[in-house]
């Protein structure tokens, strides 16, 4: 605190911080695991189903990738790998959030052609990779996994 007479400290400007493109997904509400896929666990150990996500990078290859996002548990954004598989909806969206920013460091998606093309061809290649894993298995009785649920009709 500041008495009369002595001199005010000013505090700077924070500088704007350019606005970088990643795709936005959100992570499945439920997922096959175990022997079979006969398991099923909600959204990840890091993330609740129905998180919304912010990818920023490709990790090996098409399998994986590194995203932003608010955790299960904690305070804050945390970035972590997550698999392709367990992620749906991406869109391409134009990232302003300091935090998110401070934490991706860039992006892999520069343009907003490069971004939609990359949102389509990962959307594509999750559901390959989510049908795959437990191919020819049946699914349990009530199955709950993201294709089960987005071919139910609604109630």
């Amino acid at each position: 605190m500041t008495g009369p007479g002595e001199p005010v400290e000013t505090v700077e400007p924070v500088e704007p911080v350019e606005p970088v493109r990643m795709l936005a997904a959100n992570v499945v509400l439920w997922r096959r695991h175990g022997e079979g896929g006969q398991g099923q666990r909600p959204g990840t150990k890091m993330f609740k189903g129905g998180s919304k996500v912010y990818v920023h990078d490709l990790v090996s290859g098409w399998e994986g990738c590194q995203v932003i996002g608010l955790p299960r548990h904690g305070r804050g954004y945390r970035s972590a790998y997550l698999a392709i598989r367990h992620l749906h909806s991406f869109r391409p969206v134009l990232v302003r959030s300091p935090a998110v920013l401070r934490i991706a460091e860039g992006s892999v998606f520069a343009d907003k052609e490069d971004a939609e093309d990359y949102a389509v061809l990962m959307e594509y290649r999750a559901w390959d990779l989510r049908s795959g894993a437990s191919r020819g298995r049946p699914h349990p009785e009530p199955c709950h996994c993201h294709e089960c649920l987005t071919l139910r009709p609604h109630r």
